[in-house]
């Protein structure tokens, strides 16, 4: 029989041991990024902020190249001008990053004729057309080869932002959220009349 067979285990050192496990699971690097993902899903299941109207920055200098990483063509941002535009900053190791993905994607996948979809990436181009090819996505990926609008200020991915037709930031949300969300579908609705 075992040790532990033989032993009462209290209510608190049970949860120590649980504790203890979670702990080693996260430092072990194969069971790190999984776990880091479904506890970031849990995040993403809240919609980003709508940003009140008297406290909206507004897109001003839209001169900023891209390439796309699936055609390598060169994309300039001034070509999204005056159109509703959504912008997200990411990365293929980033958990947060992986667990908003499916709800942008589904976002992407209703509103692609409507929309403006920019999803930012400074990884290796072959890094991530594999990422997306593993998780069945067609994201529009790009690599910034210039600096981007000082208006963005990306300190930490992922980062959304969602503007309007007239350069307005309506949501700017840095981390996981629900992007599929009937808050933000009403939203792009209303932007899009």
């Amino acid at each position: 029989m075992c040790y532990f067979c033989y032993m009462k285990i209290s209510k608190s050192q049970r949860n120590n041991i649980i504790f203890f496990v979670l702990i080693a699971l996260l430092l072990i690097p194969q069971t790190r990024k999984p776990i880091q993902v479904f506890l970031n899903k849990g995040m993403a299941l809240f919609s980003p902020s709508i940003v009140n109207k008297d406290k909206r920055e507004v897109v001003s200098d839209f001169n900023w190249n891209l390439q796309n990483t699936n055609t390598l063509e060169t994309y300039n941002f001034k070509n999204a001008e005056g159109k509703v535009v959504l912008v997200n900053f990411w990365a293929t190791w980033c958990p947060p990053c992986i667990a908003e993905l499916p709800s942008l994607d589904q976002l992407y996948q209703s509103y692609n004729d409507k929309v403006v979809f920019i999803f930012v990436s400074n990884e290796e181009i072959s890094v991530v057309n594999k990422f997306l090819i593993m998780k069945g996505m067609s994201l529009p990926v790009f690599k910034p080869i210039s600096n981007y609008p000082e208006v963005f200020d990306v300190s930490s991915i992922p980062r959304t932002f969602l503007i309007d037709k007239k350069g307005n930031i309506v949501i700017d949300k840095t981390g996981a959220a629900n992007w599929n969300s009937k808050k933000v579908r009403e939203q792009l609705d209303r932007l899009l009349e």
